[in-house]
């Protein structure tokens, strides 16, 4: 959240430790909300995996766009990193206890949308299809 945003809330009668939250809850649902995290969790979940190897089972995905999302995962204490001293080097990602948590989470959404697709595929068609001035 910039500054501007932050001061505007805080002027609105918000205190700055909830202000704060907020800016914390805000990024963290950009975070989660990321199709690349989603899929760099679900795809850990099942243990460590190499950069090559995740880069590989994540369809569409760019070694650049997997090398932030790792960062930026690592960052927030979802996914540690380890580096082997060995030759050639191997350095493998694997899933915190804060991370699990999410996957926990994310999997129940999945399902979620598993039990619900045919629903929201239906639902979509109607919309689509609906008159555009109705919308």
């Amino acid at each position: 959240m910039d500054s501007t945003l932050r001061s505007q809330i805080v002027a609105a009668g918000v205190t700055p430790e909830c202000a704060a939250t907020i800016e914390l809850v805000r990024d963290t649902l950009a975070r989660v909300g990321d199709k690349w995290t989603v899929l760099v969790v679900t795809t850990l979940a099942d243990g460590p995996l190499r950069f090559t190897t995740l880069h590989e089972r994540i369809a569409g995905v760019s070694q650049r766009m997997l090398s932030q999302t790792l960062r930026s995962l690592t960052r927030d204490g979802l996914v540690t990193r380890t580096a082997y001293a060995e030759v050639p080097p191997r350095v493998e990602y694997a899933l915190t206890p804060l991370g699990r948590s999410l996957s926990d989470t994310v999997t129940h959404l999945v399902r979620w949308v598993q039990e619900h697709q045919i629903e929201i595929v239906r639902n979509r068609e109607v919309f689509d299809g609906s008159d555009p001035a109705a919308r």
